[in-house]
């Protein structure tokens, strides 16, 4: 059997105007050879639906449903306990969740959550807020394990179960607004009560705020949950492409346009060239809604790519990229 690849591509496109506008560009067949010969050569189509309030992004669903969660609800996708089990952490049975140290922009009359990359954290600063907010966060019986400057572990009976939104959600949007409306989460509102006003004269942030880096003033949950016992490991086969996402987030069409153009560059063109070869490629373009899987049902044989390279040398139409790109 020939190998076979996966290319799941988050912020693939978005619902906001400037990537709708940005989005025709794509649509130069000769400056994006690859992407197009990919929307030629997959055929087949499967999509998921969701919406733009949902907790979970499309292309975490995507990857729950290659782990073997699909009959987790909306939010309640464990990363958490996942990745820490995979760094060497002993999860147990217990739930656990992911607490990235961040930035809240407090305005006038909205308050934005800053991507933590900004922060530019590092390791040392990190792991003395760490320590800094233990006190508060083990009184109430939780357990935090640094992982990265911008992600700890943490361990709490109150996170099974606990319904949170992915940070990939909150990032520059109002953080109050995407809070879990449960009764588990009254203790995670009070302890960013707590750690804002613990932070509020904290002597590391006077000295971030004189080096002109942003103060690290809250945190967010997300990935919460115990690890279910049917999780299986994660194909191979499945390669998560994160280029798109940094430029998206920071509302960078320009970088955005060139992330794609180096996409298909790189990893388009290699799935083009596996194609060509008889290996099977599925190609999820992932949204901020919606996500859809592009595939060929059966490896083609010799004659069939030869006919197929014909047929794009001929030039045969494709799916327009902004028009489906417009759909998710």
């Amino acid at each position: 059997m020939p190998a076979s690849r996966h290319l799941i591509l988050p912020f693939a496109a978005s619902l906001s105007e400037p990537c709708q506008k940005a989005l025709p560009q794509l649509d130069d067949a000769a400056r994006y050879p690859h992407l197009h010969q990919l929307l030629t050569r997959l055929s087949q189509h499967t999509r998921r639906e969701g919406d733009e309030y949902a907790r979970s992004m499309p292309h975490e669903r995507i990857l729950g449903h290659a782990l073997g969660w699909d009959a987790l609800p909306d939010g309640a996708l464990p990363w958490a306990a996942r990745d820490a089990q995979a760094s060497g952490i002993n999860v147990g049975e217990q739930a656990w969740g992911r607490i990235t140290p961040c930035h809240w922009s407090m305005g006038r009359e909205t308050l934005t959550l800053i991507d933590p990359d900004e922060l530019h954290l590092a390791e040392a600063d990190s792991r003395s807020v760490l320590e800094t907010w233990r006190p508060w966060f083990e009184d109430e019986g939780w357990t935090l394990v640094y992982a990265q400057p911008t992600t700890w572990y943490a361990s709490h009976p109150s996170l099974d179960g606990l319904p949170t939104a992915s940070l990939d959600r909150v990032i520059g949007r109002n953080p109050d607004v995407w809070m879990p409306d449960h009764p588990q989460a009254r203790l995670i509102k009070r302890l960013q009560n707590e750690v804002q006003m613990l932070m509020y004269q904290y002597p590391l942030n006077e000295q971030r705020e004189a080096a002109g880096l942003l103060t690290v003033n809250s945190f967010w949950l997300s990935g919460c949950g115990r690890l279910p016992p049917n999780t299986v490991a994660l194909p191979t086969s499945e390669q998560l492409l994160t280029t798109l996402r940094a430029p998206m987030l920071a509302s960078n069409l320009a970088d955005w346009i060139a992330a794609w153009k180096a996409l298909d560059d790189t990893t388009l063109r290699d799935a083009c060239a596996a194609l060509d070869v008889g290996q099977r490629v599925s190609l999820t373009l992932c949204g901020e809604q919606h996500s859809l899987t592009l595939s060929a049902p059966t490896a083609p044989s010799a004659t069939q790519r030869v006919l197929g390279s014909l047929r794009r040398m001929m030039g045969r139409p494709g799916p327009i990229p902004s028009a489906l790109l417009a759909t998710l």
